[in-house]
């Protein structure tokens, strides 16, 4: 099977939704994972939310029909994050 990678990125300060920074499939979605993994930024696998977001072009905004399930993606990263963080803390 093929991997497939989409990143998507949100400043509340400039975007009205998240946005897709970079999609891919087989090698380039091997590299979009590589560089997320160099950058410690978390990852989340979902098959059927990176085929929906694999049709949005670069630089666009998630619809509004994904806006649910990519905050209940983004609220759990960021506890994560939080929770990881936290445990890295000296």
């Amino acid at each position: 099977m093929m991997k497939k990678a989409v990143a998507l990125g949100y400043d509340p300060e400039l975007d009205i939704a998240p946005r897709v920074l970079a999609k891919g499939e087989g090698k380039l979605a091997e590299k979009i994972i590589a560089i997320a993994k160099e950058e410690s930024i978390p990852l989340y696998s979902s098959p059927d939310l990176v085929a929906s977001l694999l049709k949005i072009d670069l630089d666009a905004n998630i619809p509004p029909e994904l806006y649910q399930v990519v905050a209940q993606v983004l609220a759990l990263v960021y506890r994560l994050d939080r929770e990881y963080g936290a445990r890295r803390s000296p």
